[in-house]
């Protein structure tokens, strides 16, 4: 099985890529997804989370609120640490299991969905990486609209991960989603075909890339 890494800045569209590659059969698994799924009620990780930030990250139902959790960990970088630390060996475990049933399935191509891939070294592990980037006052206003966050919240959250920069120095592919949808979408199908090497009804040869060219992946 060939698992390729999904990964972009807050607000760059990742999602929506995810959204057009499953159109066109590609699993994709969400570390968001798995990060919730780690601490649902009465799990080990979130009894561990409340050990470490106390009760009030806790709704009224006692379900994590991460709205509380966020504006925590990313106004204090030893926070956002220690969080990762504690989440990620479980979502890992998580991803495995994951991984393992797709494989069993019969799929032969995954992509995994990472916010922070590239600052959690998780690139070693891909066969490649695909990196979404976007302008950031488009971010800031779809984030303040998907959200309800201030810029000030927005920009929190961006200074926390990568600069678009570099992550398209460490990428394989990139898409540029600065347009609407469609574009967007013929983006996306070009990667599929050029990239992933999918077909896709009504395309033949080669396209342009999104984006520049990244250099050469080094082997380890």
């Amino acid at each position: 099985m060939h698992v390729y890494g999904l990964t972009g800045g807050i607000g760059s569209g990742k999602s929506t890529v995810a959204a057009i590659l499953e159109e066109y059969g590609i699993p994709v698994v969400s570390a968001d997804e798995l990060s919730r799924m780690v601490v649902t009620p009465g799990s080990p990780g979130l009894a561990a989370v409340v050990a470490l930030f106390g009760d009030e990250i806790l709704d009224a139902q006692g379900h994590l609120d991460r709205s509380k959790l966020g504006a925590i960990v990313f106004a204090d970088p030893e926070q956002r640490v220690a969080l990762e630390r504690l989440l990620h060996p479980r979502i890992r475990e998580r991803f495995e299991e994951v991984l393992d049933a797709l494989e069993k399935a019969g799929h032969t191509k995954v992509v995994y969905e990472v916010p922070l891939l590239f600052e959690n070294k998780l690139e070693e592990m891909m066969d490649g990486v695909i990196v979404v980037t976007t302008r950031d006052d488009l971010r800031i206003a779809r984030v303040g609209a998907r959200d309800n966050l201030d810029a000030a919240a927005i920009r929190a959250r961006m200074a926390a991960q990568l600069d678009d920069k570099t992550r398209q120095k460490l990428a394989d592919y990139v898409i540029t989603n600065n347009g609407d949808a469609m574009d967007l979408r013929r983006e996306v199908e070009i990667m599929l075909s050029d990239y992933l090497k999918v077909a896709i009804p009504g395309r033949s040869g080669p396209h342009r890339r999104a984006g520049p060219p990244p250099p050469p992946r080094q082997s380890s």
